[in-house]
């Protein structure tokens, strides 16, 4: 397939049931929501699942979790200077080439390597910053959503002769009882050839999005309870594209069956997809 040649617009469509799809840390870790109500994933949750599933593909990713580590490296600095050499590492151009060749994150999303040097002097340091040509949007549920919240026990006490609970052996568990979630994104043809994003990478990441909730699974979110129920891949005929982004992306809409006050169920709603003359999206199935 070689170089990305045309400009690529997508969308994804998520089911939520009984599940907590991102956790705000600021609020007691209950689900995101605006404050219209909406439920919200942020782009850099999702994007870190696009990461997890593209590193079980064998891919290799810069920005890895403790929970997906294919290394040993505990830090970015340390997989840094792990893994490109010292030249690379006092060389703006040869450490962005080595790093976008290296790790697909890097030359899909872009990163900043900022490295502090080790004399005394100013201007020691280094600093590479990447544009990636993938941009992802945050999610957003269609309907305002309802929150659950139940108490639970954490742990079982460990002190005294265990008949007494201590405080910190109870906690609160968050749940979205339904909602359907939409996110957009984008892939630059301009900064891919900047990068070295190819058609191939495309490929990898319409995988990852179909398959993003593959291996998941938690106390949060468990089996089952996150669906992709769809992914719409525009390819454009041109690195500009016939249509902007915004219009691509307002091209789709969901909603509500009519006469359907309450949904429960993807099948509730419908899926729309206007027509764009020249452009005719990609409809996959989820996983």
């Amino acid at each position: 397939m070689g170089a990305l040649q045309k400009k690529i617009d997508f969308a994804v469509i998520v089911s939520v049931k009984n599940a907590n799809p991102n956790g705000d840390p600021l609020n007691g870790n209950r689900p995101r929501v605006t404050y219209d109500g909406l439920g919200e994933i942020s782009d850099v949750c999702i994007k870190r699942k696009i990461r997890n599933r593209l590193l079980e593909l064998g891919e290799g990713i810069f920005v890895q979790s403790d929970d997906y580590r294919s290394d040993d490296y505990r830090s970015l600095r340390s997989r840094a200077e792990g893994e490109l050499s010292k030249e690379e590492l006092k060389n703006a151009d040869k450490l962005r080439e080595a790093a976008c060749k290296k790790w697909y994150d890097v030359r899909a999303f872009g990163q900043v390597f900022a490295f502090s040097g080790g004399g005394k002097g100013k201007g020691d340091g280094l600093s590479v910053g990447i544009r990636g040509p993938v941009s992802i949007h945050p999610a957003f549920s269609v309907l305002p959503i309802t929150t659950s919240s139940i108490q639970i026990t954490k742990s079982v006490s460990g002190e005294g002769d265990g008949t007494k609970r201590a405080s910190d052996t109870m906690g609160m568990k968050h749940r979205v009882d339904h909602g359907v979630y939409v996110f957009f994104g984008s892939i630059n043809p301009q900064l891919a050839k900047l990068t070295g994003f190819t058609a191939e990478d495309a490929e990898r990441l319409k995988y990852a999005l179909v398959h993003l909730f593959d291996n998941d699974a938690s106390s949060a979110r468990p089996e089952g309870s996150m669906e992709v129920s769809r992914v719409v891949w525009w390819e454009h005929n041109s690195p500009s594209g016939q249509y902007s982004s915004a219009k691509v992306h307002r091209s789709l809409s969901v909603y509500p069956k009519s006469g359907v006050a309450d949904p429960k169920d993807i099948d509730d709603y419908v899926i729309d997809i206007a027509e764009l003359d020249g452009l005719k999206p990609e409809i996959i199935d989820g996983n």
